[in-house]
């Protein structure tokens, strides 16, 4: 599991070993992993021609240290000041002590084999200053490495307010950061390196599951179990206009690790067709039988409303999606209080910013992908539900603030049909008896291994192969 802290967490605790090692150590500390990850990155660090960023304070410190560690092996170091008054004058010291040298020329941007970006490190806020912003840019040959964090990267939120350097490698110090995880920040960090500080740091607030992770929440029937003891997800989708979207969801679901699915809806002739094994069920969520969870919403149409508040009032947990979604922000939170079973709200950003309309918060569909994490916790905290937010980087969050976000997917995600099936399998999940965020968590993984292996090389796939796909993703975790 990756934890991520946020800069005021991360500044606690490195204050707080500071106070305990010789002054200078920890950025040695700092220097000597960064400098370690750059040597990799180069064919041969002898002659090798490495280029400083270098802003003020301690990320252009580190960045200047790490130079001269590079600059003593043979490499022809300079460091481009942006802000020569206020350079981090011990590590301006160390470079030109090691040999290095100053320079004043920007095309040393594109020269170099290798660019160390040193301009703002985690205390950085909205956008590039204009000395810093024309980088952003410039053609360049070699590699970019950024310290800590992409100069123009909001490291708490990913948020991007302006023109940000674009790294190819990221070394982060002590603790990974949100913004390295969360579009649209994740795209500028590259490949993200962790140098390890020895911080004593609080449990993480946005946490990114990993394999061995997911593997150990995912359901295992015992020798005992039978389809009731393994759980039974209702799904109540589908229209007379939109009846595919049933028989994607209901394929989510058989593949989420629950006993049995239970279809309540228009579609039924079409489910049963495609999913012979489905129990189906034409009286609604209110008198359609045993079910440990609800999938609500996908292509409900005009029976929207009228299902999502029968499935509330069963007291199981309920997944909402889609049309349910639409509906819950015209309701507005009111509808969900007093509710003990959990609420999971599955929105695409354009719904997203639907359900924070509904509780008096201005926002597009633009907004809420430059600002997820926000957008999500804000939704969980005011809906007093766990949200998954989709998109490029999938936000789970909880309404106590803890989030997770999904290292898996692809772009062939972006398909009609891909969100039912998502929903099918976190409502599986939640009927197995995961937790919300547990559920919510494993189903976005899950899918986004099962978009990776039914894409391939690279091609189109369609939402049932993505379904057909979700038993590979599955045994891969497992087997």
């Amino acid at each position: 599991m990756r934890h991520a802290h946020t800069v005021e967490q991360v500044r606690a605790a490195e204050a707080a070993l500071m106070a305990r090692l010789p002054e200078g150590a920890l950025m040695q500390r700092a220097a000597a992993g960064l400098a370690a990850v750059c040597a990799g990155l180069l064919p041969r660090v002898y002659g090798s021609r490495v280029l400083v960023l270098a802003g003020s304070g301690d990320n252009g410190g580190d960045a200047l240290y790490a130079a001269a560690r590079l600059a003593r092996r043979g490499a022809r170091a300079e460091a481009l000041l942006l802000d020569p008054a206020k350079a981090h004058a011990e590590g301006l010291a160390a470079l030109l002590a090691a040999g290095g040298r100053t320079t004043a020329d920007p095309d040393a941007f594109g020269r170099a084999d290798l660019v160390l970006d040193g301009i703002v490190g985690i205390g950085g806020r909205g956008p590039l200053r204009p000395a810093a912003a024309p980088f952003a840019a410039m053609a360049r040959r070699g590699r970019l490495v950024a310290v800590d964090v992409p100069s123009g990267v909001d490291p708490d939120t990913g948020e991007v307010a302006g023109p940000a350097l674009r790294a190819d490698v990221t070394v982060c110090f002590g603790t990974h950061k949100p913004g390295l995880l969360i579009d649209p920040g994740a795209r500028y960090a590259g490949v993200v390196h962790l140098v390890d500080l020895g911080l004593d740091l609080p449990p993480a607030p946005v946490r990114a599951l990993q394999h061995a992770d997911v593997a150990a929440l995912l359901p295992v029937p015992g020798a005992e179990s039978d389809k009731y003891r393994r759980g039974v997800v209702g799904v109540a989708a589908g229209s007379a206009r939109y009846p595919g979207a049933a028989v994607l969801a209901v394929a989510g679901a058989l593949h989420g690790g629950a006993g049995a699915v239970r279809y309540t809806g228009h579609a039924a002739a079409e489910v049963v067709r495609r999913h012979p094994e489905t129990l189906v069920t034409e009286d609604g969520p209110a008198r359609a039988g045993r079910v440990q969870a609800w999938v609500v919403g996908p292509g409900g149409g005009e029976d929207a409303e009228r299902t999502l508040r029968e499935a509330l009032d069963t007291g199981a947990p309920v997944l909402a999606d889609a049309d349910a979604l639409t509906e819950l922000a015209r309701l507005g939170p009111a509808a969900l209080a007093g509710r003990d079973a959990p609420v999971l709200l599955t929105p695409h950003a354009g719904e997203a910013a639907r359900l924070l309309a509904g509780v008096g918060e201005d926002a597009d569909a633009d907004a809420v992908a430059a600002r997820r994490l926000r957008a999500a916790r804000l939704l969980a905290a005011r809906y007093g539900a766990t949200v998954l937010l989709k998109g490029s980087t999938t936000v789970v969050a909880d309404p106590d603030g803890r989030a997770r976000v999904n290292s898996t997917g692809t772009g062939w995600l972006g398909t009609a049909g891909s969100g039912d099936v998502l929903s099918g399998l976190a409502g599986s999940l939640l009927a197995t008896g995961l937790a919300p965020l547990d559920a919510a968590s494993a189903a976005a993984y899950l899918h986004g291994l099962a978009g990776r292996h039914a894409a391939g090389p690279g091609a189109p796939i369609t939402a049932l192969d993505l379904a057909a796909a979700l038993h590979h993703a599955w045994g891969s975790l497992t087997g």
